[in-house]
């Protein structure tokens, strides 16, 4: 469950899931900000059989925690897929 955002944290959205490429099989989880310029991601071990873990809509990420996207097509296309993930979902809503 994602907690009410804080004053201090900033709510980021869903924007890209990843695999990664070694032999460590993390799933790399990449959320938003609406607007693109900053994000945050958080690597998670492939869940096995009997352990399941939601991966929802939005986290609450702390200032320090989030990137800078320098990138302009990048940062359009992370804010065209936050904003969306934010009309269609609720923060807690299981992706």
């Amino acid at each position: 469950m994602v907690p009410e955002q804080s004053n201090n944290d900033t709510r980021v959205w869903l924007v890209e899931r990843t695999y990664s490429d070694d032999e460590q099989n993390l799933i790399i989880l990449t959320y938003a900000t609406t607007d693109g310029k900053q994000d945050y991601r958080k690597e998670r071990a492939l869940p096995s059989f009997t352990e399941m873990r939601d991966t929802t809509a939005a986290v609450n990420a702390a200032p320090e925690n989030l990137g800078s996207v320098d990138d302009s097509d990048l940062q359009e296309r992370y804010a065209a897929e936050a904003q969306r993930m934010q009309e269609a979902h609720a923060p807690n809503d299981a992706i």
